[in-house]
């Protein structure tokens, strides 16, 4: 690559890198969320005239920038929750990908002249996986219940092997005319599973060990970069799913950060998974819609209002199955997890179910997997309809993505079935077991140290039983007390941090709270131990 295509990637880059900061201020200002604002803005910039072209590289999704961001996706991700929910998402995941692969092959030769079943069940599976990014990223910041934010997260999070085994079935079906039977289907998709799960616990296993005799940030934060690529390439180097092992690897990793990330690197690897998540999304987001132009340029013997009529049926198609499916499989997985698994849950409402069934959003991943179909069959002949295929995932991302992720807050509010306001009681509990932990860590030690202390034992009981009572503490730093006072006073406060935050782990390790309530306790604590300036911060913005 010579010194002025360097220049030229890096001036695209940094245009790329100007809108989502541009886009990205502007989606805060209309408080709706980034990533809607970023595809219609990318879409509008790529009809530009002299706006550069950037041409979506499959290779440059699936290899990296996915990596990361599943990763990021899976460390959020509370295994409580995720564990709990975990028939509704495989109903989901599994079910209701393959109900969508087998409407979409049998709807799409009534709805588009030209096509089969075969071609139809290409479609259909670059379609039918719902999109991890577009779930994480829009899901929080809708208003939607964290009951159906847990589970759509947990769909996007897995229902990638679903969707990879029928892409890969029906791309074989067309390329050597074979169809591969139920028997090797099964075969397939186990494996696809479990060696994917045996990478993702294999690679964890490994970083987990490496982690516990490191206490360098830089270095740590290094390694959590490198984690997810080192999953996803082995997993695809032995033809596993490379998506549900960085999924694994992420779950596994952030159950035991707790116990290998000291308060310092914890600090600093959130500040740099928040900058990289933010920036991956937002061109991914820009991304897509950018191919707008490549999506038309490469479609003929069409109109535009043909163009735009099949990709309103097609949408309404892939919207359509997904709710004839959601509320047949809620009552299933109802039956199976009270019945079976003893689970004791309220029935869900129709309401809750139609807004699951309407928050399906797509996004990079179909729109990568389609761009990436091959040119030509084994025969030399061009694929079948590739141009139009391409086209109609692009319109699929559009409808769902912005048209549903713009009514889902209005749907929400119309439905209600918004969580009701009020505090989080199961984090008041956390905070209130902490600190009463911390205080009985305080009467004990205070009965084996010498009656000297005593004053400094009295300062801090009592700044813990007003946090106790909820009223905030007022640090004092002029406390005049001798340097011997001063030593024992610092390492009784790191004891205490210690009690307070192996008292939160415990109270999570149980499934008193989840993963999410925790990280939260951690982070007031890692703040109070960076100093008294970001306890200060901590306590004026709760």
């Amino acid at each position: 690559m010579g010194y002025g295509s360097v220049q030229a990637v890096e001036l695209v880059f940094l245009l790329l890198m100007l809108f989502v900061v541009a886009f990205g201020v502007l989606a805060r200002t209309l408080k709706i969320p980034y990533p809607i604002v970023l595809v219609v803005a990318g879409t509008l910039l790529g009809l530009i005239p002299g706006i550069p072209r950037v041409a979506l590289n499959p290779d440059l999704v699936f290899y990296v920038i996915l990596p990361p961001l599943l990763y990021s996706a899976a460390w959020v991700t509370s295994w409580r929750e995720f564990s709990y929910n975990l028939v509704s998402i495989l109903l989901l995941a599994f079910g209701l990908v393959s109900f969508t692969v087998i409407g979409v092959a049998l709807g799409a030769p009534w709805l588009f002249p030209g096509f089969d079943w075969k071609i139809g069940l290409v479609l259909g599976a670059v379609v039918a996986p719902t999109d991890a990014l577009a779930a994480t990223s829009i899901a929080q910041r809708i208003g939607l219940p964290k009951r159906i934010t847990d589970i759509l997260e947990g769909e996007s999070l897995v229902n990638d092997a679903t969707g990879l085994l029928a892409l890969e079935f029906g791309i074989s079906i067309l390329l050597k005319n074979e169809t591969p039977t139920a028997t090797d289907a099964v075969l397939r998709l186990t494996y696809l599973i479990v060696a994917g799960i045996a990478v993702g616990l294999v690679t964890g296993w490994i970083v987990n060990w490496i982690e516990r005799r490191i206490d360098d940030g830089p270095i740590e934060i290094a390694i959590s970069i490198m984690v997810p690529y080192a999953a996803y390439f082995a997993a695809d180097a032995l033809h596993a799913s490379g998506v549900l092992a960085v999924v694994t690897c992420g779950l596994f990793l952030t159950r035991r950060s707790s116990e290998f990330f000291s308060p310092g690197v914890r600090l600093q690897a959130w500040a740099v998974w928040d900058a990289l998540t933010y920036i991956l999304n937002g061109l991914v987001f820009v991304l897509i819609g950018l191919q707008l132009p490549y999506v038309l340029a490469g479609i003929q013997g069409y109109s535009l209002g043909r163009l735009v009529l099949y990709g309103a049926l097609f949408s309404g198609l892939v919207v359509a199955l997904r709710l004839i499916w959601v509320f047949p499989g809620a009552f299933v997985a109802r039956l199976i997890r009270t019945r079976v698994l003893h689970q004791s849950i309220k029935p869900p409402t129709a309401r809750s179910i139609l807004v699951l069934g309407w928050a399906g959003m797509r996004g990079v991943i179909a729109l990568a997997a389609a761009i990436a179909l091959p040119q030509t069959l084994a025969d030399g002949s061009p694929f079948p309809h590739r141009n139009l295929i391409i086209f109609l995932a692009f319109s699929v991302i559009l409808v769902t993505l912005v048209g549903q992720g713009l009514t889902l807050p209005w749907l929400v509010r119309v439905l209600r079935v918004s969580d009701p306001a009020g505090p989080n009681l199961e984090e008041e509990a956390a905070r209130r077991e902490v600190l009463q932990a911390a205080l009985a860590y305080l009467e004990e030690s205070r009965k084996k140290n010498e009656a000297e202390f005593d004053a400094i034992y009295e300062d801090l009981a009592g700044h813990y039983r007003q946090r106790l009572a909820a009223v905030t503490g007022k640090d004092d730093t002029e406390t005049g007390i001798s340097p011997k006072h001063q030593k024992h006073l610092s390492r009784l406060s790191r004891d205490l941090l210690r009690i307070e935050r192996q008292t939160a782990v415990r109270l999570r390790n149980e499934g008193q709270i989840n993963d999410e309530t925790l990280r939260q306790l951690q982070y007031e604590l890692d703040l109070r131990e960076a100093g008294p300036t970001h306890a200060e911060t901590v306590r004026s913005s709760s």
